[in-house]
């Protein structure tokens, strides 16, 4: 059997392209660009350079402005400073505020905050298929509505919201539109100067960038202000104070460089493993695929297996690495509330298995997860088979 690792799990983290890792290094040392951006002697000034043509490359994938881009730590720290910062800058006009039961745990938990604040969150429901009715999201404005939160991409499902047709309700609403896109950013085309996104997260470790940096997308448009929820300096507009880490954003530029080149030979690539995969292990009993088939991103495949417990199934399938649901949740020995939230009881949520796919994922890799994964659900079955009863 195989011992070396496979690596299916890109919706988690992503290895750092040894291009990004080159480009970092040449800012780390004292010959290097390492100088406090905000410095206004010669390698500050250097350094500052370098920030803004990072700052520029990851405007050019998103199809922006430069000046609408805020770098953060990542896309928690972005959906923080996105929703609390709308939600206070808002609250003179009203507290209440919608986001979906299956977004992150970065947006879950920011919302529930901001309710022990004084705020009312609307919590509407997706469809089986994790995809959110219009018309649920229509009959859930008030008047006094400020924001909606909706996730681009679902990062345990791979879902596909309509960014478009939400953003265009909250248009017509005069509503803030949020939205976390971690998993999509470039992954799927995404044109913030044509689609009606207010506010938009991202992370750069989701593709091929370091860990630890991300940015925040702020539409250029009258009503879109937030209020800071850090303070201390004023670097990044004041919206974010703090020394920019130099090395880190110019990863996060050139990672967004060279996805603007090789997305489409990228997505090219992981619709065809997931094809791969999916041809091989649809035929077991008892499977079920979790989410929207057709409205997916085809970098994420999630199944459930009745009759299998899914700490036992990740086990049974090293060294193939796999998640049970999202990484920022793994521990807490829970079945997926995302499931439960498409109507998935724990028995079957807690069997779900993702995998993910990427750039580096190679046919041999996915065989040996079809092997895994199906020796796995079988030997489990065959130890207790009063599961499948």
């Amino acid at each position: 059997m195989n011992t070396e690792p496979v690596y299916l799990d890109y919706a988690a983290t992503t290895p750092v392209d040894p291009r990004v890792v080159a480009a970092m290094q040449a800012c780390l040392t004292k010959d290097g660009s390492f100088a406090n951006p905000a410095s206004i002697h010669i390698k500050g000034r250097l350094s500052a350079l370098l920030v803004a043509r990072a700052r520029a490359s990851l405007a050019a994938l998103l199809h922006t402005n430069a000046a609408c881009l805020v770098w953060t730590s990542g896309a928690t720290e972005s959906n923080n400073l996105a929703i609390q910062g709308a939600a206070r800058a808002r609250a003179h006009r009203g507290r209440h505020l919608i986001t979906m039961p299956t977004e992150h745990k970065a947006v879950v938990d920011t919302f529930k905050a901001l309710e022990k604040e004084g705020f009312e969150v609307s919590w509407v429901h997706p469809d089986v298929n994790g995809l959110l009715s219009p018309d649920a999201l229509r009959s859930a404005m008030r008047d006094d509505t400020q924001l909606v939160s909706v996730m681009h991409v679902n990062n345990e499902t791979g879902v596909i919201q309509d960014v478009r047709s939400i953003g265009s309700l909250c248009r017509e609403n005069d509503v803030l539109f949020h939205t976390d896109a971690a998993q999509s950013v470039a992954k799927l085309d995404i044109d913030l100067d044509d689609l009606p996104v207010d506010l938009l997260s991202l992370t750069a470790h989701k593709f091929y960038g370091p860990q630890g940096i991300g940015a925040l997308y702020i539409a250029d448009r009258p009503g879109t202000s937030i209020s800071p929820i850090m303070f201390g300096g004023g670097q990044e507009k004041r919206l974010r104070p703090g020394t920019l880490p130099v090395h880190l954003v110019v990863g996060a530029g050139m990672a967004a460089a060279i996805a603007e080149t090789e997305m489409a030979s990228n997505a090219c690539h992981t619709e065809a493993m997931q094809d791969r995969l999916w041809a091989g292990i649809e035929g077991v009993d008892g499977l079920t695929r979790n989410g929207s088939g057709e409205h997916c991103y085809a970098g994420i495949l999630n199944v459930s297996a009745i009759g299998v417990e899914g700490e036992s199934l990740m086990l049974g399938m090293e060294p193939v690495c796999v998640a049970s649901g999202s990484a920022c949740n793994s521990t807490s020995g829970e079945s997926s509330y995302v499931l439960r939230a498409l109507g998935r009881d724990d028995v079957l949520a807690q069997s779900a298995v993702r995998f993910s796919f990427g750039r580096t994922t190679t046919a041999e890799d996915i065989d040996i997860a079809i092997e895994r994964y199906r020796w796995a659900v079988t030997h489990l079955r065959s130890i207790a088979p009063a599961m499948t009863a």
